[in-house]
């Protein structure tokens, strides 16, 4: 039986957390329909009525969501679990899912959400000129501190995964030589925060995990899907650049 095509559901012009799914379904290869192509109106229509409860499926709190068939889930994360074990994304062993989501919730966390945080310190209902000031000051702390845990984090982890101490063999993936969804978590912040990532690239102390940025891109799916129409111009949503936010740490 053929299935059902994916359906992403997610406002036009904004990449934001749905293109995450966006990237793992060009990946995988799978047929899509991106209701973003819609446009504005007729995108809000679906998405309207999917938050609303929709077919037998709860009401949610926001996107992005995804319809197969009848189901229809929310959650960046979720549905990234939901398409990696259907895709053959999500690791070689029986618990690897686990461990794959693991590495995908670390990533969304540490390298989307905090970003995000640091647009929207005091509300995320203000915009970024009504707490530019406290903006700023949370993007400084961001890069001093959080910046490098996490690429020390990344770092260790293909370190790990190249050593081949986890993973079924030694690879440059996060799973040793298995491409999962979660290799696919680790780009954004290169587009918040260009200067401290071009400082951190320079310093040499995080070769394989540039070097896994690179190699991600250049996977040909993902390189064609890059080179597309398809691929929406990180402006706002989730991924915003601020040239005052744009710092290096001293």
């Amino acid at each position: 039986m053929t299935s059902p095509p994916y359906e992403i559901a997610y406002y036009h012009g904004v990449p934001g957390r749905g293109e995450h799914i966006r990237l793992i379904l060009e990946e995988a290869g799978a047929p899509y329909n991106d209701l973003g192509a819609l446009g504005w109106e007729k995108c809000g229509e679906y998405i309207n009525a999917y938050l609303k409860g929709y077919g037998g499926n709860p009401p949610y709190f926001a996107m992005p969501m995804l319809k197969h068939g009848d189901l229809i889930i929310n959650q960046t994360p979720n549905i990234l679990l939901y398409l990696g074990s259907r895709l053959n994304l999500c690791g070689s062993a029986p618990d690897d899912l686990y461990r794959v989501n693991a590495l995908a919730l670390t990533a969304l966390d540490g390298l989307s959400n905090e970003v995000h945080d640091c647009h929207h310190p005091i509300a995320i209902a203000l915009y970024w000129e009504d707490q530019k000031e406290e903006s700023m000051r949370r993007s400084k702390e961001w890069v001093k501190s959080r910046l490098p845990q996490h690429l020390d984090y990344w770092q260790r982890a293909l370190k790990s995964a190249s050593e081949g101490s986890h993973g079924p063999n030694p690879g440059p993936w996060l799973m040793g030589d298995t491409f999962t969804y979660a290799d696919l978590c680790l780009d954004g912040t290169t587009f918040a925060f260009p200067k401290a990532l071009a400082q951190a690239k320079e310093s040499g102390k995080y070769k394989l995990l540039f070097q896994h940025y690179d190699a991600v891109k250049a996977r040909p799916k993902i390189a064609s899907y890059l080179a597309s129409d398809k691929r929406q111009k990180y402006d706002w949503g989730v991924y915003r650049y601020y040239p005052e936010n744009d710092v290096v740490a001293d």
